[in-house]
């Protein structure tokens, strides 16, 4: 039996919707084994982020040398890297440790608009770790931090996803949940860009959507899927994972990477 394996490098979230919770639960759901390297703890709930205690770049490091060389890494995602130091020290732990099929997940802002990434790291993600990346995959929001520019918000852009292509990524995921339009995400390699159409689901509750996509595309490229197959099972996976939110907690609910059990 071969044990395919993917690393989260991310915060963890202490409601259980988002960060390493949501990456290790899709990890587990898709039938890879789960590591994770924690950046970050966070306070959260479902009304917001109550507090933020960042941990320190060497202990991140660290976490990363630990797995990668021992277990072993056949795909990794990052998520909240909280500051230009971690962003770094990931980055440069990924090229020491040659880790393989990186999926990084920009993530700037919680679902309730609170900040998870300081100002002065989005040079650092923009420049250390996204040339570094198999796929990026920014919302809208993030690609505008990216890129430095407003984007439409009416229908899916795909000369910016083109434009983030130019950051030295081999492929990106450009999502299309913030539009106004239908839920269509757009996959870029190069100048080639593919749509992935699918259902917008009428509910508020979506926190963690984010993070089990990027989750579910590591791990269907550790199980040896191609970028493609890899980013349209995971938008079916995540499709399935909101239709089957959880309504708890008095503020945004996250949705269920559990829902195939």
């Amino acid at each position: 039996m071969i044990i395919r394996r993917a690393l989260t490098i991310a915060g963890s979230d202490s409601g259980g919707g988002a960060g390493i919770q949501a990456d290790l639960k899709t990890f587990m759901a898709l039938g890879v084994h789960g590591m994770s390297a924690l950046t970050a703890l966070t306070a959260q709930n479902t009304v917001g982020v109550q507090d933020v205690f960042k941990i320190s770049p060497e202990f991140v490091r660290q976490q990363i040398k630990s797995v990668a060389t021992d277990i072993g890494v056949d795909a990794a995602k990052t998520g909240m890297l909280a500051s230009a130091p971690i962003v770094e020290a990931v980055a440069a732990s990924i090229e020491e440790f040659r880790i393989p099929n990186v999926v990084c997940d920009p993530v700037f802002i919680s679902k309730h608009g609170d900040p998870l990434l300081e100002t002065d790291a989005v040079d650092a993600l923009r420049t250390k770790l996204i040339p570094l990346a198999c796929v990026i995959t920014p919302n809208v929001p993030e690609a505008e931090g990216l890129l430095g520019r407003e984007l439409s918000h009416d229908e899916p852009d795909a000369d910016a996803a083109r434009e983030l292509a130019e950051l030295g990524s081999e492929w990106v995921y450009l999502k299309g949940g913030h539009l106004t339009s239908a839920a269509v995400d757009l996959l870029c390699h190069g100048s080639r860009v593919i749509r992935l159409e699918g259902e917008r689901i009428d509910t508020p509750h979506t926190h963690g959507t984010g993070c089990t996509l990027s989750a579910a595309i590591a791990a269907n490229l550790a199980k040896g899927l191609d970028v493609p197959d890899a980013a349209h099972e995971a938008k079916r996976f995540v499709t399935h994972a909101i239709e089957r939110h959880l309504e708890i907690g008095k503020g945004i609910g996250p949705v269920n990477p559990a829902w195939g059990f």
